[in-house]
């Protein structure tokens, strides 16, 4: 059964509003997370990252060899949520890829008239979901585009600015280049996450579920497809605790009541740590968005307060597959939950 489309979300959901909903849309996402997890084998910490990165509204990149389900997630989590084509976009890059691929082609009736205009319907600008596909692959135009969609959620029509629909972004690569020119959108994820094989531990698991795949996609059935959660829901949690970030009366409010001190000054400890023995860099770009991810982490698993278990998510920090691996094993150990 095809997913309802959800309604169009509304900017003026208020917090009184959010607050009477807050729990309902709490099991929602974790029903969500728990369904869709079924379908695949051994990636239900990939799922609960891409919930928290969409919830967060953050970037999430998915790193690993061809054939590790990087792809089958994104499509198997927009299906989940019920998000219609129009609204979802996705795009292998190449080095080759033209600025009209993503954004869409020049308007030749508007360029008759001195407008530089490009029809961006069906492409990345409408869409509310994206998923990039070999995002480092993408030549210096594209990553002009990229970073100013993801930093300022606009792009520029006539050289004015207009604004993007965008809210969930994911994307994948094999490899993590270190081409220096690549930094800046590297730092843009303050996620990176492993989607790595999952044959020595579960080969018969694979190999079942792999075959009901190939039926599924065969009969083009979507059992996964449960109507747990839908992207208003997502947005809603986004603005809920958009909210409680916001609240006063004074200005570390938000950690003094769901961050406490103790915790606090851990990710504090891990951050030098990572920082003067590893040389993990990490910029103050994203420890603000670092924060902002425990937070929503913390919401979603355990209802508000962060613990020393949120900040397990230091372990995707890694910018090269070296340091990944590093981060893998040393964060627990750090953390004394190895």
């Amino acid at each position: 059964m095809a997913a309802a489309k959800p309604q169009p979300p509304t900017d003026d959901w208020s917090f009184a509003k959010l607050q009477e909903e807050a729990e309902d849309l709490r099991k929602k996402l974790a029903n969500f997370r728990a369904s869709l997890s079924r379908f695949f084998v051994a990636k239900q910490e990939l799922i609960d990252l891409m919930v928290v990165a969409a919830v967060a509204q953050e970037p999430l990149l998915l790193v690993g060899p061809p054939g590790t389900a990087k792809s089958d997630l994104v499509l198997k989590f927009k299906d989940a949520l019920g998000i219609a084509d129009e609204d979802y976009f996705e795009y292998m890059l190449t080095r080759f890829t033209e600025p009209s691929e993503i954004i869409g082609p020049i308007d030749i009736n508007q360029l008759r008239d001195g407008r530089y205009i490009r029809r961006e319907k069906g492409k990345l600008p409408t869409a509310q979901l994206a998923f990039l596909d070999e995002i480092f692959k993408s030549n210096s135009a594209i990553l002009n585009i990229l970073l100013t969609i993801i930093n300022e959620k606009k792009f520029y029509q006539d050289g004015m600015p207009t604004p993007v629909k965008l809210r969930i972004l994911f994307a994948a690569t094999n490899e993590i280049p270190e081409q220096g020119e690549l930094a800046a959108l590297k730092d843009r994820f303050v996620l990176k996450a492993e989607s790595l094989p999952v044959q020595d531990d579960h080969f018969e698991a694979l190999i079942d579920a792999g075959l009901q795949s190939e039926v599924n996609r065969t009969l083009n059935q979507k059992p996964w497809v449960e109507e747990h959660a839908n992207l208003t829901d997502i947005l809603k949690a986004n603005r809920y605790l958009t909210h409680l970030f916001a609240r006063k009366p004074d200005e570390a409010a938000d950690r003094k009541q769901f961050f406490p001190a103790e915790v606090f000054r851990e990710f504090q400890r891990l951050v030098k740590t990572l920082t003067r023995e590893d040389r993990i860099f990490i910029s103050d770009r994203k420890l603000v968005k670092l924060y902002k991810l425990f937070r929503v982490r913390a919401w979603l698993f355990t209802g508000g307060t962060v613990t020393r278990d949120d900040l397990r998510m230091l372990a995707y920090l890694g910018e090269t597959h070296q340091e990944m691996a590093l981060l893998r094993d040393k964060v627990p150990n750090l953390l004394g939950s190895a």
